[in-house]
């Protein structure tokens, strides 16, 4: 049985008896119709488990063979599947003589089900003599009335001619005669596909025939016609025209699978920029009609690819791929714009970019559920359509800069990063910008975009009435100032609004008046007042939610960051002042009212007003300002670092990050080198014609099923064999691990190193993790000293290690005897699931911001080199690191990095590595590692500390040998 071909798989039951040979007998031969079901059902369990029940061949078919019920019927057909039908010398049995006189009055039975199940039976049979009495009622059901007889009687033949030839040589000839007279599409159908895989000729032949009719055929018959068109293009061009005319017509079918099948032929026949626009059209059609989102982004992805070959010819199709964008998926928007942005040209700008600026005025109004990522996405593509081109800067800014006062935090991050940048790089644009970010200053609600605004404001406005009118913005945003005084006033004056009686002084205790009062039920309830340091808490606690200017109320909070920036900026336009004014008077009182707000910032961070006190870093960062400006005949170079120094900076930044976008186009459109010993193929002398487009299918199922991976070499393959058993354990078992995508593939060899045969050997696997068994082993018999190969598929749901455990169990010699041998432990490698990424710095401080699991690794590695450990954790990690070349470069014994990977779940690792080198040389610090999800934190961290175990290991290894421990 192991050696036969089974069709069929029944599941068993092992809660139930099994019922004996006599028991089965009996029930065949005298049971009643429903008794005979169950008793065939019984037997082709057993027999599918190892039994072939040899004895109850004649009870079956005396006794069901007769038996005209159909689900008897088609219980008999899986008997027949299974059972032997030959004797040990490999002929026939006698006994299927009768079998074959019952399959031959069921292809004549008046019933076409019976017909039908029977024709569909004789696709399963491999014995010839069984089949060859069976050949003239298989042609005459080509002639059945019913299609459902015809069709499956067409497989029939089709079945017998591809294993047996020589028993119906006839078979295309007959089957192109019944294709030329059948109406029923699904039987022309069946017959094409035979034609097409036993005669391609006569096919081409009867599709020269019809080639006017196939825009009006059955949608299965229409994607056999495509399979067929993309085959014979390969060795013959002869019908090339007409084929590419058929293909169009094709692409306004009313079936989307055929339109899609026809536009992806379509670009493996020609590459004319009608057939190439053609084809996208086809695809947006598809992707906009089509409601499957699994469907939009699969095709959507077809698109990229056809982008990534035609760039140009398909920069007219930029709206109608924007059309894509009333998907309500957020990842078939996010992909339909990135394919629009990468055909943006000068020609097309405008019209996108207004295009865009539509769709994000619609943002403020629809109900949309990821309505603020949609908007943040949208000013992403403006901000990369205005870097991109400068034409259209002018018009975007002041449009994106209303977004700045956006209750949506990340996405006025966005607007001010863009603002920014195009500050930067547009000087001509730099006094509009200004004076706009002025005009929005109070609207804004955002630290971190006061901060950028901040910097711009310290950076670009060099004229006095700019620096003025900056100056009278930010202090609207502060209000009155000393803060702390005004703040010290409103409490004061709250206090006095209390009554005499009730007002008590701060230096008593806390003491407690009581009243009675009357409830509306009519009873009484006595009511206590809490004077003292409670009242005064409600008293500071309503000062401080009184309604405040934006940058006091932000400063107030807490976040003195965005004080020290401010102070940054007040030493930045005093300076400048100095340098454009004529007015010492005027450039003296800016001065002293710089130096007043910054000390208002101090006292006020050390007083009982803020939420938080003000960190060591804000104070020292403020009073390094308050020191500027007190000197103010200060050295040339301090003077410079404030005025030159962080614009330079930026500058710098903008250009780096301009090289790296290059760098990865230029990376993305180069051609691979030819290695001088690679093998030349010559296409005339190959069986395609037109390289690897004509085989997309096949390169499709190879990658499908993981063989066309270049690691997949014999090195690679032994490196990731895992030892199940010990060589002394009677069965010795070793796997094979292949991650593939979303599966992981075990393949399992079992060795018997007994001398007797283990019964019902099976494996128990079991997973810890997100790992689930997708089908169980099934139970064998060894033979003495020989092997089995057992295969397991399990698959996986996110990325965290997981762990595959389990047991071998089999029955010993006795019958109660049983067996149990312990696997070792298989570890799923979460570097298989993760892979380099980029992203850019606001969106990794936004993801560090949201994530909130965090592993912390304290850093122990003999590595005495920075760059060399940060390159060492980005290899243990599978991590690209952020942080620019500039900002790595030089030694100065500390090194601070941004590490981000993702894996192909979607899930974001976030990583930072702060180092410092000790005077000894040693490296200390730590490692921080972020994400959304416990398990990629964990997982992550344990490869660090097994990175760095290795490379400590590895480091005494080499001591251990070095010969000089010898001498």
């Amino acid at each position: 049985m192991a050696t036969e071909t089974c069709y069929t798989i029944i599941h068993q039951d092992d809660s139930l008896d099994q019922p004996s040979l006599q028991e089965l007998k009996i029930a065949l031969e005298k049971g009643s119709e429903e008794a005979k079901i169950d008793t065939m059902k019984k037997i082709l369990v057993t027999m599918l488990n190892g039994d072939p029940l040899p004895q109850i061949l004649m009870h079956v078919i005396r006794f069901v063979m007769p038996s005209k019920n159909k689900t008897l019927k088609k219980l008999l057909h899986f008997y027949w599947e299974i059972c032997p039908k030959t004797n040990p010398d490999g002929k026939l049995k006698q006994e299927m003589i009768l079998v074959c006189n019952a399959l031959r009055n069921d292809l004549q039975h008046p019933n076409e089900y019976i017909r039908g199940a029977t024709l569909r039976f004789l696709c399963k049979l491999r014995e010839p003599e069984l089949l060859e009495p069976l050949l003239p009622s298989c042609r005459s059901c080509l002639e059945h009335r019913h299609s459902y007889v015809r069709k499956n009687a067409v497989f029939a033949i089709y079945t017998i001619y591809k294993h047996f030839e020589y028993l119906i040589p006839d078979a295309p000839e007959l089957i192109q005669s019944f294709l030329a007279a059948e109406a029923d599409q699904t039987c022309k159908r069946n017959a094409f596909v035979m034609l097409c895989n036993t005669n391609q000729l006569r096919a081409v032949e009867y599709l020269n025939d019809v080639f006017d009719q196939v825009p009006n055929f059955d949608e299965l018959l229409q994607l056999s016609i495509i399979e067929l068109i993309r085959k014979d293009c390969r060795n013959n061009n002869t019908n090339r025209g007409k084929y590419i005319r058929c293909i169009f017509e094709l692409l306004n079918a009313a079936s989307h699978s055929v339109k899609y099948e026809a536009a992806t032929s379509l670009m493996a026949l020609t590459h004319a920029p009608a057939a190439v626009k053609a084809a996208a059209s086809c695809y947006i059609e598809l992707i906009i009609k089509e409601s499957d989102n699994n469907i939009k982004l699969i095709v959507l992805d077809r698109l990229d690819e056809l982008r990534e070959k035609h760039e140009q010819t398909l920069d007219d199709l930029v709206l109608d791929i924007l059309r894509v964008l009333t998907s309500p998926d957020i990842e078939v928007r996010r992909k339909a714009l990135r394919i629009g942005l990468e055909l943006v040209s000068s020609r097309n700008v405008q019209e996108v970019v207004v295009f865009l600026k539509k769709e994000l005025s619609k943002t403020l109004d629809q109900d949309y559920e990821k309505n603020n990522e949609y908007r943040q996405l949208l000013i992403q593509s403006i901000h990369g359509c205005a870097i991109k081109f400068s034409e259209v800067a002018a018009n975007v800014v002041h449009v994106l800069m209303e977004f700045l006062g956006d209750s949506n935090n990340p996405a006025a991050v966005d607007v001010i990063a863009f603002v920014r940048e195009v500050v930067e790089k547009f000087p001509n644009l730099r006094s509009s910008i200004t004076e706009k970010l002025l005009e929005t200053f109070m609207d804004v609600k955002s630290g971190k975009v006061f901060r950028g605004a901040l910097w711009i404001v310290g950076e670009y406005c060099t004229e006095c009435q700019d620096i003025e009118e900056a100056w009278k913005q930010i202090r609207a945003g502060l209000g009155e100032i000393p803060i702390l005084a005004s703040e010290q006033r409103l409490l004061e004056e709250a206090e006095k609004e209390e009554k005499g009686e009730d007002a008590v002084s701060d230096t008593k205790p806390a003491t407690t008046s009581s009243s009675r009062r009357i409830l509306a039920d009519g009873t009484y309830a006595t009511e206590s007042i809490f004077s003292s340091n409670s009242l005064n808490s409600a008293k500071l606690d309503a000062v401080k939610a009184a309604a405040k200017p934006p940058l006091r109320s932000l400063l107030l909070s807490g976040d003195f960051f965005l004080g020290s920036v401010l102070a940054a900026t007040l030493t930045k336009l005093v300076l400048r002042y100095a340098d454009v004014s004529k007015y010492a008077k005027k450039t003296n009182a800016l001065r002293a009212e710089a130096m007043l707000i910054m000390a208002s910032i101090i006292r006020v961070g050390q007083s009982q007003f803020v939420s938080t006190p003000i960190d060591e870093d804000s104070y020292d960062r403020i009073m390094s300002c308050l020191h500027v400006l007190e000197q103010f005949s200060i050295d040339a170079s301090i003077k410079s670092a404030f005025l030159q120094d962080t614009k330079a900076a930026f500058a710098r930044i903008v250009e780096a990050e301009e090289k790296r976008t290059a760098a990865k186009k230029a990376k993305d459109k180069s051609v691979a080198a030819v290695q001088v010993d690679d093998l030349i193929s010559f296409r005339q002398f190959s069986k395609r014609n037109l390289g690897d487009e004509a085989d997309e299918y096949e390169l499709d199922l190879t990658r499908a099923t993981g063989q066309s991976d270049p690691r997949d070499d014999l090195i690679s393959k032994l490196s990731r064999v895992v030892q199940l058993t010990g060589f002394s354990d009677p069965v010795y078992a070793e796997a094979y691990v292949n991650v593939h995508q979303y599966d992981i593939l075990l393949d399992v060899l079992i060795v018997n190193q007994t001398s007797e045969t283990l019964q019902n050997l099976y494996i128990e696997f079991a997973t810890l993790g997100d790992l689930k068994l997708v089908e169980r082993p099934t139970q064998h018999n060894l033979a003495p000293h020989s092997f089995h190969s057992v295969k397991a598929t399990i698959k996986v749901s996110s990325t965290e290690t997981g762990v595959i455990f389990g047991n071998i169990v089999y029955d010993g010699p006795g019958t109660s005897e049983s067996n149990c041998v312990v696997l070792n432990d298989i570890h799923i490698d979460i570097m298989d699931y993760i892979n380099p990424a980029y992203c850019n710095e606001t969106q990794f401080r936004s993801m560090w911001t949201e994530f909130e699991w965090e592993n912390k690794v304290n850093v122990n590695t003999n590595i005495t080199d920075l760059r060399e450990y940060l390159s060492h954790i980005m290899k243990s990690t599978n991590m690209s690191c952020l942080t620019p070349e500039t900002a790595l470069s030089g030694n100065c014994g500390f090194l601070s990095a941004n590490m981000y990977a993702r894996s192909i779940f979607g899930e974001d690792a976030l990583a930072n590595l702060s180092v410092e080198k000790q005077a000894d040389g040693a490296i200390t610090g730590h490692v921080r590692i972020r994400s959304k999800t416990q398990g990629i934190a964990l997982s992550l961290g344990d490869k660090i500390t097994l990175g760095m175990f290795n490379a400590v290991s590895h480091n005494y290894l080499i001591e251990f040998i070095n010969p000089k421990h010898f001498c």
